[in-house]
C-alpha cells in the first residue's frame, strides 16, 4: 500500500485539529453543566437537560443546518462575529471544531455525569464538617474523584469529533486542505472510480488514532485510580 498523499496527510491533519479543539472547548462547559445537571436543583433544569442531549437523537445534518441557519454569513450570530470581530466559522475549520464540539457535548457531560453519580457524598460531607468551602471541597475531593470520569468523556467526545460527518459536511462543506476532515475524505475516495485504496489508507489511520486515543485514557485514568488508592 502506498504512502499518503499531501492531500491525505491534510485532511489527517486537519482531523486531528478539529478533534482536540473541539474536545478542549467542550471541556470546561461541559465540567460546570455535567456538576449542575447532577447536584443543582434550579428551574429549567429539565429543560437544559434536553437541549444538552438534543444533538444525540437529532440527525446530524439537522445539526450542521441549524449551525448553518445560526453561525453562517448571513445569521444572526454569524454575521454579528464576522462583522464585529472578523470570526467567521462557516466553511472553515474552525466551524467544523464547532459542530464537532456540539455533537460531542452529551457523550462529555454523560461521562461526567456517571462519575459524579459514583462519588461517595460522605466524603465531601467529611470535609464540609471540617470547615472547607464549596469550592475547595470539590476541587480537593470531588474533582480527582471525577478525574477518571473526566478523561472517558474527553476520549468520547475526541471519538465523535474523529468520525463527525453529517454536520460538519452540512455547515463548512468539504473543501480539501481547509474543512476536509478524514470522515469526508474517505466519502469522497468512495466516489471515485479507484478511490478504494485511498479509502482503506485513511480508515487504517482513523482506525489507528481511535485506538492510541483509548490506550492514553486507559493509562491516564489507570495513573489517577493508583494515586487515589495510594493516599
Amino acid at each position: 500500500m502506498q504512502g499518503l498523499s499531501a492531500e491525505e496527510w491534510a485532511a489527517v491533519g486537519i482531523s486531528l485539529k478539529v478533534a482536540v479543539t473541539a474536545m478542549l472547548v467542550s471541556l470546561l462547559p461541559g465540567l460546570v453543566i455535567a456538576v449542575a445537571l447532577e447536584r443543582g436543583r434550579f428551574w429549567g433544569r429539565q429543560a437544559l437537560d434536553i437541549l444538552v442531549h438534543l444533538p444525540l437523537v437529532l440527525p446530524p445534518v439537522v445539526v450542521g443546518y441549524l449551525l448553518l441557519l445560526g453561525f453562517g454569513r448571513k445569521g444572526p450570530i454569524g454575521a454579528f462575529l464576522a462583522d464585529h470581530l472578523g470570526i467567521v466559522l462557516s466553511f472553515r475549520w474552525t466551524g467544523a471544531a464547532l459542530a464537532c464540539a456540539i455533537m460531542g457535548f452529551p457523550l462529555l457531560v454523560r461521562a461526567i455525569r456517571l462519575s459524579l453519580d459514583s462519588v461517595d457524598r460522605k466524603l465531601e460531607d467529611a470535609a464540609g464538617t471540617l470547615g472547607a468551602n464549596p469550592a475547595w471541597v470539590f476541587v480537593c475531593v470531588t474533582l480527582p474523584l471525577i478525574l477518571p470520569g473526566i478523561f472517558a468523556g474527553m476520549v468520547l467526545s475526541f471519538a465523535k469529533a474523529m468520525g463527525e460527518f453529517g454536520a460538519t459536511i452540512t455547515f463548512v462543506s468539504n473543501i480539501p486542505g481547509e474543512t476536509q476532515t478524514l470522515p469526508s475524505a474517505i466519502y469522497t475516495f468512495t466516489q471515485i472510480p479507484g478511490g478504494e485504496s485511498g479509502a482503506l489508507r485513511l480508515t487504517l489511520i482513523s482506525l489507528l488514532i481511535s485506538v492510541s486515543a483509548l490506550a492514553v485514557s486507559e493509562w491516564m485514568a489507570r495513573r489517577v485510580r493508583q494515586r487515589l488508592s495510594a493516599r
